[in-house]
């Protein structure tokens, strides 16, 4: 290996970095040796992936986190030294789905080692009924951490988003003067534009209404609170509580499994909507979009999101006719496979090739762009469906 001027030599690093993935051993072919920082990050990754599906002759990598809480506490240190934020949260992921760590979660001083993420979140709410009363404390503390961050990225997006929507979707025909939407106005008069003067001499006026005055809009957020939908869960009730903080929009959120829980009075707190979440169990899609039926109030004005892989264990037909009933009587309704940055989810595609067939197409969709959903839903425009390939 060579270095100049600080810079490692690249095809020196590839060797590095190819002999952290192989794990060493004669069988590893980089021939590289390792020191200094380099052997205690070889021994991280040792401990959770090193027991391949082969046995290596000359080394058995055997995970090496054990049972041991202690342990496992020092081996998050070690990984929150040696690797960047995002590489730790896979990590984490890995741990407890290789290593089965997930009951070591319900120690407090595990949470206090650990990197606090929407999928740790997801984890600790799956363990919310088993959890010891020591433990809560800190888990709400973890929790609470999380919502606030996401709270800080995401809030005043979807703020400007519908405030504009709901604002736009109100407009008058006889406006004050600040009150005219211009853009829409020179738009519905081209017709009597007058070269000689080079301007358009408006007929009529489109203005914005002023929706903040009362309520405008209704949102029911209605969210699958199956294991599957955990990181969903967690993204919701931020938004939630977000919705619910602007006076322009009455909202309500319903989680369901094979029963359903009206949260809305928790709206204020997205902590205490999650801690009333129980995930896992299974899925009946019809009973809650019946309950969130029956909450309507003001069809016309009234906008229904469902978040659900729609893997349905209820009733199909009825739930395909429900939809087409709260359609038919007004209500815009909005189907997100899943509301998270996970990628591609799965989701039953025959219900979602049935909702879409109603015209209310099924899409995955990233906290990033659920504000523009969620503003075209209000203004009824076309959804921003993202590309699928």
């Amino acid at each position: 290996m060579t270095e100049k001027q600080g810079v490692t030599d690249p095809a020196s690093e590839r060797l590095r970095r190819w002999r952290l993935v192989l794990g060493g051993g004669r069988a590893d072919g980089t021939g590289h040796a390792l020191s200094g920082q380099d052997t205690a990050m070889d021994g991280a990754l040792t401990a959770l992936y090193g027991k391949g599906d082969r046995p290596q002759p000359d080394r058995d990598r055997a995970a090496g986190l054990g049972a041991s809480a202690p342990s496992v506490a020092r081996w998050l240190g070690d990984i929150r030294t040696y690797f960047p934020s995002s590489v730790v949260q896979v990590m984490q992921r890995d741990a407890v789905d290789r290593l089965g760590l997930a009951s070591l979660l319900l120690e407090p001083e595990m949470l206090e080692a650990v990197e606090a993420d929407v999928h740790l979140v997801g984890t600790l709410l799956s363990l919310n009924q088993a959890m010891p009363e020591r433990t809560k404390e800190t888990a709400r503390a973890v929790v609470r951490k999380v919502v606030e961050d996401l709270e800080k990225r995401l809030a005043s997006r979807i703020r400007a988003a519908l405030t504009g929507a709901v604002d736009r979707s109100a407009r008058v025909s006889r406006p004050r003067h600040h009150d005219i939407d211009w853009n829409r106005t020179v738009a519905a008069n081209l017709k009597h534009y007058l070269p000689e003067h080079r301007t358009v001499v408006p007929e009529r006026l489109i203005g914005y209404g002023r929706a903040s005055r009362s309520v405008r809009k209704e949102v029911v957020l209605c969210v699958d609170q199956s294991g599957s939908m955990a990181s969903s869960v967690v993204y919701a009730s931020v938004f939630g509580a977000v919705l619910a903080s602007m006076r322009s929009i009455d909202t309500q959120l319903v989680v369901f499994d094979t029963a359903v829980a009206d949260l809305t009075d928790r709206l204020d707190d997205p902590v205490d909507v999650l801690f009333g979440t129980q995930l896992g169990g299974g899925t009946d899609i019809n009973r809650a979009l019946a309950y969130c039926q029956s909450r309507i109030t003001r069809p016309a004005e009234t906008v229904v999101v469902l978040i659900s892989d729609l893997y349905e264990g209820g009733i199909r037909d009825e739930m395909l006719k429900r939809v087409a009933a709260m359609q038919a009587s007004g209500v815009r309704f909005v189907t997100l496979l899943a509301l998270s940055d996970e990628g591609a989810p799965a989701y039953d595609r025959e219900h979602a090739a049935a909702l879409a067939a109603l015209g209310a197409p099924a899409f995955a969709c990233t906290p990033e762009l659920f504000p523009e959903v969620m503003a075209a839903a209000i203004e009824r425009r076309p959804l921003p469906i993202p590309d699928a390939g």
